[in-house]
C-alpha cells in the first residue's frame, strides 16, 4: 500500500478547519480517514471507522478528554469535523469493568455522554477504540481480510496469514 500523506494537504487541512474552531488532531483524523476511505480496497462501501483521543472545550469552556470516533452513516471517504462526534472518554473506560452491557445500553451511555447531544450516533465499535491505548485508531474493512475472514474456515486462513506475514 502506498502511502497517500501529503505534509501540504495535512497542514491546509488543519488551517481549513483551524478557521471553524476545530482542532488540530480532529482535523487530521478528517484528513487520514479521507486517505482511507478513498480506497475501495481498505473501506468496503465506506465501512470502516476512525478515532482520536484528545482534549476539547464542553459547553462551559471546560477541557474535556473525550474520543472522536467515526459517527454512523458517514462515509469515511468524504467525513467532516461533524461527522466524528466527541464522546466523553473517561465514562467510556469504565465500562470495560461490566461483566456485561446490552448493545441498547451501550448506545443509550455513548449517547449520554456526546458532548453535543445532537451529534450522530458513535461507531458501534466506540468501545473498541475507546479501550485501546493509541490516540490514532484505524479500523478498515479491506477486502482482503474480509475475504479471508468470511469464510467457513476463516479463523485457521486469517491465522496461515498472519503467521505469513511475520515472516
Amino acid at each position: 500500500m502506498k502511502s497517500g500523506w501529503v505534509d501540504g494537504d495535512a497542514n491546509a487541512m488543519i488551517e481549513r478547519y483551524a478557521s471553524q474552531g476545530v482542532g488540530r488532531d480532529v482535523a487530521l483524523r478528517v484528513y487520514t480517514s479521507r486517505l482511507l476511505g478513498r480506497d475501495p480496497l481498505l473501506v468496503l462501501h465506506g465501512g470502516g471507522n476512525t478515532s482520536v483521543k484528545t482534549t476539547v472545550k464542553d459547553f462551559l469552556g471546560d477541557a474535556v478528554e473525550v474520543l472522536c470516533v467515526k459517527g454512523s452513516g458517514w462515509d469515511m471517504a468524504n467525513i467532516e469535523p461533524a461527522g466524528l462526534p466527541a464522546v466523553r472518554l473517561e465514562p467510556l473506560r469504565r465500562l470495560r469493568g461490566l461483566a456485561a452491557l446490552t448493545d441498547e445500553d451501550m448506545v443509550s451511555f455513548q449517547r449520554a455522554n456526546l458532548l453535543d447531544p445532537a451529534a450522530p450516533n458513535p461507531s458501534v465499535e466506540t468501545l473498541l477504540h475507546a479501550f485501546l491505548p493509541q490516540k490514532f485508531i484505524d479500523h478498515t474493512h479491506s477486502t482482503a481480510v474480509l475475504s479471508l475472514a468470511d469464510q467457513a474456515n476463516g479463523r485457521a486462513s486469517s491465522a496461515a496469514a498472519r503467521r505469513c506475514s511475520r515472516r
